[in-house]
């Protein structure tokens, strides 16, 4: 691959196709420069896009003898109303008015770059198939277009472009020398472009197949049954995410498609989670997905099936940002500032890679819980936290009044709150109430505190899990309604409320506890832990807990002694309370 990036545009044959009056001005040098396209609209000024910029050709409007001057000196139409200049790589594109006649034409700059894919040529090489995303004009096309020449001319592959509106391969019957020794498929009408992908595997037998702008369900389709095929697939989709892609009913089955299931009762408190969740309903089409930010800067996900289950499940998945440094060196940055991928499904984890490493992913269940999950930096500090964790200090009693298990933070500032269970407006009703200056976050990663409802705390979900992580407040009340929330707020705010009480402790939190440190001790050390006697509710609450980490336990004993005992996977007999 050349060490440096070489620009081939054949941009005189544009100009040559424009009329001479709008054409002169861009003869200049510096005005061919980082040219994108012209654009002639019937009645309106000439005009030529640069990055940032428009400049106006011509004090004279476009007329029809001006649209037909272009028409006459390139190819045919087609019906996605495209056209090309032969053995080129521009691209003219017409609108029309009802009638069909044209009456604008956007006159694009087609370029071949070589050495683009420098940033991605590892992946490219791998045999893996990729998907790359951008917006509209970064540069997904002439990625594509180097990805088929160095895998047909470095990697000596049989590669296949289906180019549907010849801007791979450029116009005319003969491609362009940009796409090497790649073969072409030209497609008749963009619908049949699903067709052709199929023929393509079936009558020429390639290695891999290049497709640009896969966007219907049919071409989803036909790129799975090329994957399922064995051969290498590369393509580019609308969309400037994985996380877009997800969203995108049409396309989502090139990552997996999304379902959503009904989990049973065992299953969904082992998991602790909701019955009804999002789960990823199929092997990805695409092994990896490739955010293109520019030709020198991209972002990767490596496993798209990793990362999809971990943006389902709730957590933060942070793709691997490479950019191109001096002299051709790829760098690894730890783009801390990027966000994460959200996809409506509640708590996530944040992401940081420890060390300054690429982020790394643990697979499998943990015992705190979780599938996936990604290591990160401990969170700093702001500048009104405490630098060291403070003592918890949780209360609740039966009445309902809220607890806390650390204490509340400094007042007098807005405090960053999210809420687990509960809903937004009614605490943002209480709030008012109550005058408490609050923020609503969505992630546990920028909260100051959390607060959610008793049942919740019970069955300890992932969120609330990563919040105890992290030693941040967690007030906790009986119902979701308005006044208990006022009074959780009250606390959060350092005052006593209307009763005039202060929080007191929740012996069932060190329960919790006492009963957590004893599973693990089982897990790890695989011999029976018994417990403290207990009443039947205790005991109940200490059984669920073992039966959420896949442990056995018994009650032996007689009131008031009676206690449980947690036995290791595979000893004992089902519990009895």
């Amino acid at each position: 691959m050349p060490s440096e990036q070489i620009v081939t545009d054949d941009l005189d044959l544009l100009l040559d196709a424009l009329p001479p009056h709008i054409s002169g001005p861009l003869r200049d040098a510096e005005r061919r420069t980082d040219l994108l396209e012209v654009v002639m609209d019937l009645g309106r000024l000439p005009e030529a896009r640069y990055p940032g910029r428009e400049v106006v050709l011509s004090r004279e409007e476009v007329t029809e003898a001006d649209l037909q001057w272009v028409i006459a000196r390139i190819g045919d139409f087609g019906d996605d109303n495209r056209a090309g200049i032969e053995r080129t790589l521009h691209r003219i594109s017409c609108i029309r008015n009802r009638r069909g006649k044209v009456i604008g034409l956007t006159c694009r700059v087609g370029r071949a770059v070589y050495g683009t894919i420098r940033v991605i040529e590892d992946l490219v090489l791998s045999g893996k198939n990729i998907l790359l995303l951008g917006r509209p004009g970064v540069g997904k096309t002439t990625m594509l277009r180097e990805v088929a020449r160095v895998l047909a001319d470095d990697a000596n592959k049989r590669v296949i472009i289906v180019d549907t509106s010849n801007e791979i391969g450029g116009d005319g019957d003969v491609p362009h020398p940009a796409i090497g020794g790649s073969r072409r498929m030209q497609v008749a009408t963009p619908s049949m472009q699903h067709a052709v992908m199929i023929e393509a595997v079936e009558n020429h037998m390639p290695e891999v197949i290049v497709i640009d702008e896969i966007g219907t369900e049919l071409e989803a389709q036909a790129a799975r049954t090329i994957a399922e095929r064995g051969v290498q697939l590369v393509g580019t989709a609308h969309g400037t995410s994985l996380e877009n892609l997800m969203l995108n009913p049409t396309l989502a089955d090139l990552i997996g498609g999304i379902q959503s299931v009904t989990l049973g009762d065992e299953e969904a408190r082992r998991r602790g989670t909701q019955k009804s969740i999002l789960e990823r309903k199929a092997p990805p089409t695409f092994d990896i997905v490739v955010e293109i930010e520019s030709w020198r800067r991209v972002s990767i996900h490596k496993n798209v099936a990793e990362t999809v289950d971990a943006i389902l499940r709730g957590y933060r998945a942070k793709p691997e940002t490479r950019q191109l440094g001096p002299g051709g060196r790829i760098e690894i940055i730890d783009d801390s500032d990027r966000e994460g991928g959200e996809f409506g499904m509640g708590a996530q984890g944040a992401g940081g890679a420890r060390g300054g490493r690429p982020p790394t992913w643990e697979i499998g269940h943990r015992r705190n819980g979780g599938h996936i999950r990604e290591y990160r930096e401990p969170r700093e500090p702001r500048a009104f936290e405490p630098a060291e964790p403070l003592e918890p200090e949780p209360a609740e009693d039966e009445e309902g009044t809220p607890f806390v298990t650390a204490a509340p933070r400094p007042a007098s500032r807005i405090t960053r709150l999210f809420p687990f269970g509960i809903p937004r407006g009614r605490l943002e009703q209480a709030a008012r109430s109550v005058g408490a200056n609050i923020e609503l976050v969505d992630d546990p990663a920028d909260a100051d505190a959390v607060i959610t409802l008793r049942n919740y705390y019970r069955n300890k979900p992932p969120a609330l899990r990563e919040a105890e992580e992290r030693n941040l407040p967690l007030y906790v009340v009986k119902s979701s309604g308005v006044y208990q929330l006022e009074q959780a707020l009250l606390q959060l705010r350092g005052d006593r409320g209307s009763t005039g009480r202060g929080p007191r402790r929740d012996p069932m939190v060190d329960i919790f506890r006492e009963t957590e440190e004893a599973i693990a001790k089982v897990l790890e050390e695989g011999r029976p832990v018994e417990l403290p006697p207990a009443n039947s509710y205790v005991r109940r609450v200490q059984h669920q807990l073992a039966n959420r980490y896949n442990l056995e336990s018994r009650s032996s004993g007689k009131e008031p002694m009676r206690r449980v005992k947690i036995l290791p996977l595979g000893t004992g007999t089902p519990f009895e309370r």
